[in-house]
């Protein structure tokens, strides 16, 4: 078990800057994640970290060593990757012993520690299978078991449940959540999956074009993301988006979106008056635009008339895309909602979840 420490770390192929000047901490027996589109550096984090890719720039620390210089297999850390890399000529039992041979691990300890773990993951009857006999989740599995027998002070994870269906990844997300749990070791977990991200991590480190946008537990990153990326990203559907001018009248704050005037929440005067006869972009999550039948009554209701334009059926509730005068947006409305499509209806905003944002620089405001 031991902390990780990103110390202005940067990553560089050529011209390209990969990952620039990363700055994380990670405590001991937390569950990072990593997360952001295709491209981002998170990935290239995870390596660095592994001692799969050389550090250009900054320090990596386990524990209290400095590890750049340190081999992979050296690291006391476990990988699991995207394609699991099992060994198709061996076992699963070998697979997951091929490790501690290599280290020399007395084979009693081996049999010992290969079984136990089967038994924690629910695997002891596939000991004796080959990978080609195993279901993707079983696979999976056995990945994960082949990284537990090797008793690391860090495991890392990198996209795991990519190859799965979409009920097998649910799955293993409580699977792999729980193992946390029970080992109380380190886990930094990389995925491009925000549902992956917001569930199973303490605390989520957001990256864009190689650079750390917010780290922040998931009920902060949705509640108050740092910038409009963040706030865009992570949420599904994810947050509409308007411009927007912000207008006094009288004792007033107004958010102008052209098709309504908008009131602000009094709380956010002080911080919006600097921004009056100003462009901002105005952010309300889905899940904030209500049907008029069916408003929470602790919200701060401001009501937009719109036409329907797509009705998605989830059973729990309606995703409703909606337009007006050019601009769309989504709702996802309580399942009782009474709209069709092509018919104007009401809804109502709440502005007590309004996000501004910072034209220019994309900050929330």
């Amino acid at each position: 078990m031991a902390r990780v420490v990103y110390e202005n770390v940067t990553k560089r192929w050529g011209n390209v800057e990969a990952v620039k000047d990363l700055n994380i901490e990670i405590a001991d027996r937390e569950f990072l994640v990593f997360v952001g589109p295709s491209g981002c550096g998170k990935s290239t984090s995870l390596r660095m970290l592994a001692g799969l890719e050389e550090v250009t720039e900054g320090r990596i620390i386990i524990g209290d060593r400095v590890v750049n210089n340190v081999a992979p297999k050296d690291r006391d850390i476990a990988m699991v990757f995207q394609s699991y890399a099992l060994y198709p000529h061996m076992t699963v039992y070998d697979n997951m012993a091929f490790g501690l041979r290599l280290r020399k691990v007395p084979k009693q300890v081996i049999d010992e520690k290969v079984r136990e773990a089967a038994a924690s993951l629910g695997i002891e009857n596939l000991l004796d299978r080959r990978p080609r006999q195993l279901s993707g989740g079983q696979r999976q599995r056995v990945a994960v078991g082949r990284a537990i027998v090797r008793d690391p002070a860090v495991f890392l994870m990198d996209e795991p449940l990519s190859n799965l269906d979409a009920k097998l990844r649910v799955e293993a997300r409580t699977f792999i959540s729980k193992l946390h749990q029970r080992l109380g070791t380190t886990f930094i977990y990389v995925t491009h999956d925000q549902v992956e991200a917001m569930t199973m991590g303490t605390r989520i480190a957001v990256l864009n074009a190689g650079v750390l946008q917010q780290i922040d537990s998931p009920d902060d990153l949705y509640r108050s993301p740092s910038n409009q990326f963040v706030a865009g990203f992570i949420g599904s559907p994810s947050m509409n988006f308007f411009n927007a001018t912000i207008v006094e009248e009288g004792n007033k704050l107004l958010v102008d979106l052209k098709i309504a005037r908008l009131e602000a929440p009094e709380s956010r005067y002080d911080r919006y008056r600097p921004y009056v006869g100003r462009e901002v972009t105005f952010g309300l999550r889905p899940e904030h635009v209500h049907n008029h039948a069916y408003v929470p009554t602790d919200i701060k209701p401001a009501l937009v008339e719109s036409e329907v334009d797509i009705i998605e059926l989830m059973g729990n509730e309606k995703v409703v895309y909606l337009k007006n005068d050019g601009l769309t947006y989504l709702s996802r409305m309580d399942p009782r909602s009474d709209v069709h499509v092509g018919v104007p209806t009401g809804t109502v905003f709440d502005m007590s979840n309004m996000h501004l944002f910072d034209i220019e620089t994309g900050e929330r405001i």
